[in-house]
């Protein structure tokens, strides 16, 4: 539009009346211009809007800038104002013109980066190419990028030689030129600690690198993760030691503070299938510079009695690999009429590995000796089982994890020649994913099954056998119910169950979500019998994890009571 045109324009245009509240029409631009251009005067509230030859200037401006940072650098605004009925109208047509294409893209690496597969991919995915649109978001993301990952990688030194960014926009061409010199790239040296309790050699097992290795900032993360996991420690501080740096070599000293070595905790809860609970529990993170810990828990309500100790013992890899000892002695109730009661004496070795490929193995033997009293029938039961389990959990960071999956298998096995009671194999998986489309709705899906082969199910302790219902199976039915438990089967529990769960969630705000599911599966000894519970439920991501209330609906009761709320806190998987 030429400079005459746009004058008289205006002028013709003040000449309405613009007392009243004027609304704003832009149109002739739609996709990425519209969404840059409604950024761009998102600044103005409806107050600000009017026909003055000031605001529309302003708003010309705004807009012509919103398309030449997308690279259109030719845009044409026309005004109209119209009033009608009242209303003010100021309609804004937009015709954004031809766009600037890359003429030349002159992006050239030097230094060690030039040899790094991190680097050619960055580019190979961002890089701008001759023949492009210009977007100068884009141009200035990629100098940001690569700023960012010779950073992260331990190119110290890197700097952009060239850097500039020619728009021609009579010809609609533009010229890029990036020469990154990244210089060499740092390597870790030396890593020294001070104010650790725990060992040299069990503070060096920690470290995911070697000395001489190239400099990594994600490796310096995992290094912080795994002292943290090891709750040695109150504080920890990991610097690179600048003045100290030869032939391209970062030391690196680490601050430690030890964590306090009694840690005592209470709490208090309340839950619809198992009633008030009240729990105590004693934690010394470290008994001595070796790293061992101990872990011991008391858990009360009206349906269950139990006290646990662990003790844990690190070995040389002290992140991944150690002992555990457990022993637990536990009460429980299985029916509201006590016609099921156990008592459960628990012993456990375990040996723990974590492998290459992220999966957890775990060997374990497991002493078990249990006084039950079923429906007037009492038995103890004395089992002695060898036990094999795989475990992985992959999961994005956040309380309120965007993806995640976990796969268990189990297998625990008892026989009479080494002293157990009864002869079979008990079997167990689980498998559990999470995802998102977009950053509202939220997926949760987990399938749980379990087997005992060999004996009968009347030999069976009820702490072997399996069961069904309430927060983390089966929701809508009651903690543990299934399969219905009286008097005529005089038997608890069954020698299978199959569960799974599908779950939607719809974030309403920050981190607060709706639910709603659909859980589906049994426990049985000869024929399943599937139920089915729908239901309801509110999520909020906490500090510790989700926190989960369900209002579940037992399709298939009965006459049973079909109405269950749920109430769960931790890990979804």
């Amino acid at each position: 539009m030429s400079l005459l045109r746009t004058l008289i324009s205006i002028i013709f245009l003040t000449s309405f009346s613009i007392a009243a509240e004027t609304e704003l029409k832009i149109r002739g631009i739609k996709g990425d211009l519209a969404q840059n251009v409604d950024n761009h005067i998102a600044r103005y509230d409806k107050a600000d809007i009017s026909g003055s030859l000031r605001f529309q200037m302003k708003l010309q401006q705004d807009i012509e800038t919103a398309l030449q940072a997308l690279g259109y650098y030719q845009s044409e605004v026309e005004f109209t104002l119209s009033e009608k009925s009242g209303k003010t109208t100021l309609l804004v047509d937009v015709t954004a013109g031809p766009p600037t294409r890359i003429s030349t893209a002159d992006i050239q690496l030097s230094g060690d980066a030039a040899d790094d597969p991190q680097f050619s991919e960055l580019l190979k995915n961002q890089a701008p190419q001759a023949g492009d649109i210009l977007h100068h978001g884009k141009y200035d993301s990629l100098k940001n990028e690569l700023r960012s990952l010779a950073l992260r990688r331990g190119y110290f030194d890197a700097e952009f030689s060239r850097s500039r960014l020619e728009v021609i926009p009579e010809r609609n061409q533009a010229n890029i030129t990036l020469h990154f010199a990244s210089g060499t790239r740092y390597k870790f040296g030396e890593v020294s600690f001070s104010g650790q309790q725990i060992r040299e050699r069990w503070m060096q097992s920690l470290l995911p690198f070697q000395p001489g290795q190239p400099y990594l900032a994600s490796k310096l993360g995992e290094f912080n993760q795994a002292m943290a996991n090891t709750n040695w420690f109150s504080s920890i501080s990991i610097e690179g030691q600048t003045e100290q740096i030869t032939d391209y070599t970062l030391p690196i000293i680490v601050k430690l503070e030890p964590r306090q070595r009694n840690s005592v905790e209470t709490g208090i809860g309340y839950s619809s299938e198992v009633g008030a609970r009240l729990r105590l529990s004693w934690f010394k993170p470290w008994l001595n510079d070796r790293g061992h810990s101990l872990d011991s828990n008391l858990i009360l309500s009206n349906a269950e009695q139990n006290i646990e100790g662990t003790y844990k013992m690190p070995l040389a890899d002290a992140a991944n690999d150690f002992y555990q000892f457990q022993y637990g002695y536990g009460v429980k109730d299985y029916t509201e009429q006590n016609e099921v009661r156990t008592k459960v004496s628990n012993l456990a070795a375990e040996r723990h590995w974590l492998l290459a490929n992220d999966w957890y193995r775990t060997a374990s033997i497991r002493w078990l000796y249990e006084e039950a009293t079923e429906f007037d029938k009492r038995n103890t039961s004395n089992i002695l089982m060898p036990g094999l389990s795989f475990n992985r959990l992959r999961q994005s960071s956040g309380n309120m994890p965007k993806s995640a999956d976990r796969l268990l298998l189990a297998v625990e096995v008892s026989d009479k020649s080494w002293g157990s009671d009864e002869n079979f194999v008990r079997l167990r998986a689980r498998a559990g994913w999470i995802g998102m489309r977009g950053n509202d709705h939220r997926f949760v899906t987990r399938a749980d099954a379990g087997a005992v082969i060999g004996a009968a199910l009347e030999n069976l302790p009820p702490s072997l056998r399996f069961f069904a219902g309430g927060d983390n199976n089966l929701r809508g039915y009651g903690y543990e119910s299934l399969p219905i438990q009286d008097s005529a089967t005089d038997i608890a529990g069954g020698r299978y169950m199959a569960t799974a769960s599908v779950e939607y969630q719809y974030r309403v705000k920050g981190n607060w979500w709706l639910a709603s599911f659909f859980d589906y599966g049994s426990a049985w000894n000869d024929s399943p019998d599937f139920k089915r519970g729908i239901g309801l439920g509110v999520r909020w991501g906490s500090p510790v994890g989700p926190v989960r209330l369900d209002f579940g609906y037992g399709l298939d009761s009965g006459e049973r009571k079909a109405f269950h709320i749920h109430f769960a806190l931790g890990p979804e998987l």
